[in-house]
C-alpha cells in the first residue's frame, strides 16, 4: 500500500526513529520462512516496533501469543479483517467536521465483504453511537456486517447523510467474477455528479483509496470541496505518529 506505508515511514522519520526497509519479495520467506521467523529475526536484531501488513485475515494472532518475541506489532492490515490505523485516521478526519460521532449517518459504500476499512470503521462507528449503512452491489455485501448497521440502495440515504465512506473495488480479491463494467459501477453504485447534488451542503466524502476515478467516483469530485479525501492522507501521517508515540511511551513506562 502506497499510503499505509510511505506514510507510516514518513511518520517514523518524523519521530526521529530509524528505518529499516523490508520487501518479503527479497526476503527470506521466499526460501520459506514463515512470518513468525522473520520477526524472531528482527527482534534479535533489535527492532523495537514491526509494521506488518499481510494477506492472511488475522495473521498477528499467533504472533503475539509467542512469548519470546519482545518486539511492539502495529496491524498494518490483514486480509479482510481490519485496518486499525486507517480505521483512526478516518475517525480523525471524521471529528475535525463534526463535534461528535453520536447520531451521524454514516455509509460506507462499495466492495464491503472484502474490505478491512470497512469492517474496522463499522465496529467502530457504531460503538461510538453513529448510524452505519451499507451500499453497494448485493452479492459484494456480508451479513456479518449487519451486527453494526443496515443494508440499503444509496439513492435511498444519500440524501440523509453525514459521511460518504467510498471503497476501492478489489479487483485482485473477485478474480474474472465481476460482471459489470466499469462504466456500469459507476452509474449503478458509484458516486455520480447526479448523486454528489443529492448530498446535504454539510457532508463529506470519504475514501481510503487508492481511488478508481469515475469508478467509485466522478474524477471532478476526489478534490471536490466536499471530499476529505487528501486530508485522509495527511491525516494518515499524524495519526500514525500518535501510534507510534504511544507505544514508545508505554514501553518507557514499563522500563521505568
Amino acid at each position: 500500500s502506497t499510503r499505509t506505508h510511505s506514510s507510516f515511514e514518513i511518520a517514523q522519520k518524523k519521530l526521529g526513529m530509524q528505518v529499516i526497509q523490508f520487501n518479503p519479495a527479497a526476503s527470506s520467506q521466499n526460501k520459506g520462512e514463515s512470518l513468525y521467523d522473520t520477526c524472531l529475526t528482527f527482534d534479535a536484531l533489535g527492532v523495537d516496533i514491526l509494521v506488518i501488513r499481510s494477506s492472511q485475515t488475522g495473521y498477528y494472532s499467533d504472533l503475539v501469543n509467542h512469548a519470546s518475541l519482545n518486539c511492539h506489532i502495529i496491524n498494518g492490515g490483514d486480509g479482510s479483517g481490519q485496518h486499525p490505523s486507517q480505521c483512526l485516521l478516518d475517525l480523525m478526519t471524521i471529528a475535525e467536521t463534526f463535534a461528535s460521532f453520536k447520531g451521524l449517518k454514516v455509509a460506507i459504500a462499495g466492495d464491503i465483504a472484502h474490505s478491512r476499512v470497512a469492517r474496522s470503521n463499522a465496529m467502530v462507528l457504531n460503538a461510538l453511537g453513529a448510524q452505519v449503512y451499507f451500499c453497494g452491489p448485493e452479492a459484494w455485501y456480508d451479513e456479518s456486517f449487519e451486527r453494526y448497521g443496515t443494508y440499503h440502495d444509496l439513492d435511498e440515504v444519500i440524501g440523509s447523510l453525514d459521511v460518504l465512506m467510498l471503497l476501492r473495488i478489489q479487483h485482485e480479491r473477485h478474480g474474472f467474477a465481476v460482471s459489470f463494467s466499469k462504466e456500469d459501477y459507476h452509474r449503478c453504485y458509484g458516486l455520480t455528479l447526479e448523486r454528489y447534488g443529492k448530498l446535504t451542503k454539510t457532508a463529506i466524502i470519504m475514501h481510503p483509496a487508492p481511488v478508481n476515478r469515475d469508478v467509485e467516483i466522478a474524477d471532478d469530485l476526489v478534490e471536490s470541496n466536499q471530499s476529505r479525501i487528501v486530508e485522509q492522507m495527511r491525516n494518515g501521517v499524524y495519526m500514525r505518529m500518535a501510534i507510534l508515540e504511544w507505544i514508545m511511551e508505554e514501553n518507557n513506562d514499563n522500563i521505568d
